[in-house]
């Protein structure tokens, strides 16, 4: 982890240095002259692309409105450019979504084939300033569509804002939006293989389509800081006011769960055993804010940092829990997510953050296999929410757990912390038996825990009452 770090801070003060060129005496060892790297400005984004294949260029695109509407490759833009800045701050890339359809484009030599607004795939290279965002009416040929994709080495993505549009169905969320058949996404930020010490620093990415927001296959000692992601809540009520549209010509009947034995619940939501869309339930529109896949073709994903970032109205706020390696997240806030706030599983470790539980569980361990994860999280205003009692969901065994919040009225009495439970998010595995073992829970609210069979050798200091359930 010490390497991690050292990689990280080394090219953090890179940045600082990217406009210019340190040269040393190395015969005296008497001086170090610094000479200044000019950035060549251009206005127009042809002018722009004759220098995203250069190494060791710096460029300043001016201020504006780009439109893309045509491209040769399933990557309509490709940076591979390597010690190389590309300053955008002012510029507007506007992506015609019908590039996304296109049957015309030359595939990529990757062996992956989704579709995708912009590449960076170099070495040593700053990419920032930019706001990306789509318009039009065709949805894609694929759930992969993506605006950014990094798969470089030593990248930052600095100041960047996307802004996604483009999937179908739109307005359902994963009641019809978990892949297959017709479903069409379109995905934020992802930092995929052969990633490797990538740099998320100030960007933001506003979710108006069905996808993830940001995240990571593959990718090894990735950092993200001082990222932003918002998505859109809708009720069940208003799904089925519609008197037309998608859910409107299917009766209101949701897609089948993935697992037949989570059935009655849509990542998040509660539908009729029969498959039957229910009011007085809540959904979000897009998928997870900041989620972590634990590989890519037998790559995994390792030694990531999700620092002071925020979500909100997304499904899962910020998703570790499904890689197993371990990752940290420090100083964040998440609000108003449907299925839980933060997803943490195994050596995880969640810091000084915070959640409410509006609409989902503010945290949750889900997984009978994870094992020491860490967890100090703050209670946000959970008040005048819907269709969730559930303050947080404890699964696995040596955990080290601090629940607190800065008011109690934050929290309503209605909600319970629960100890080797089935209900909500996570435990695909059917034939698992839940269980919550050797965890150190400190919790400073006054919310009720609730220990379900198979909890046991827990250490707790709580003000909420401790209960045993049969």
């Amino acid at each position: 982890m010490k390497y991690t770090k050292l990689c990280l801070s080394v090219f953090s003060l890179a940045i600082l240095f990217s406009s210019a060129t340190v040269v040393a005496n190395q015969k005296e060892n008497t001086s170090i002259q610094i000479v200044q790297k000019e950035f060549i400005s251009v206005n127009t984004l042809t002018d722009f692309k004759k220098y995203i294949d250069k190494d060791d260029v710096y460029v300043k695109l001016a201020p504006g409105n780009y439109q893309i509407d045509e491209a040769d490759n399933i990557r309509f833009i490709k940076v591979t450019g390597s010690n190389s800045h590309y300053d955008l701050t002012g510029a507007r890339f506007m992506v015609d979504t019908k590039l996304f359809y296109s049957k015309e484009l030359s595939k990529s030599d990757d062996g992956n084939s989704m579709y995708c607004a912009i590449e960076i795939s170099g070495k040593n290279t700053v990419f920032e300033g930019l706001y990306i965002e789509t318009y039009g009416d065709h949805s894609g040929r694929q759930s992969k569509n993506k605006m950014i994709n990094i798969a470089g080495e030593n990248i930052i993505l600095k100041n960047v804002e996307v802004r996604t549009a483009g999937s179908n169905p739109w307005g359902y969320g994963y009641l019809y939006g978990l892949g297959g058949g017709d479903i069409r996404k379109m995905n934020g930020i992802r930092v995929g293989y052969p990633a490797k010490n990538v740099t998320l620093i100030g960007c933001k990415v506003h979710m108006r389509a069905m996808g993830h927001a940001i995240f990571l296959q593959g990718s090894e000692n990735t950092l993200i800081q001082d990222c932003h992601v918002d998505g859109l809540l809708r009720t069940t009520d208003a799904i089925l006011a519609e008197t037309s549209g998608y859910g409107f010509d299917r009766d209101f009947y949701a897609k089948k769960p993935r697992h037949a034995h989570k059935k009655g619940y849509v990542e998040g939501t509660v539908i009729g055993l029969d498959g039957k869309i229910l009011p007085g339930e809540i959904v979000s529109l897009s998928e997870d804010g900041i989620r972590l896949y634990p590989e890519y073709n037998g790559h995994p994903t390792i030694n990531t940092t999700i620092k002071s970032c925020t979500v909100f109205q997304m499904r899962r706020g910020i998703c570790v829990g499904l890689n197993s390696s371990g990752d940290k997240v420090i100083d964040c806030e998440v609000r108003d997510c449907v299925t839980t706030g933060y997803n943490v599983g195994n050596e995880d470790v969640v810091i000084n953050s915070s959640a409410n539980a509006k609409y989902g569980e503010a945290f949750g361990v889900p997984y009978t296999n994870a094992k020491n994860a860490s967890v100090d999280i703050t209670i946000l205003d959970s008040r005048n929410g819907m269709a969730n009692d559930m303050l947080a969901k404890i699964n696995g065994t040596g955990h080290n757990i601090i629940i607190k919040t800065n008011n109690d009225d934050f929290i309503p009495e209605s909600m319970a912390i629960k100890f080797s439970v089935w209900e909500g998010y996570g435990n695909y595995n059917p034939k698992a038996t839940m269980h919550a073992t050797d965890i150190k829970l400190v919790n400073n609210t006054n919310t009720k825990v609730l220990l379900y069979p198979k909890t046991k050798g827990l250490d707790i200091e709580s003000r909420g009452k401790v209960t045993k359930v049969k």
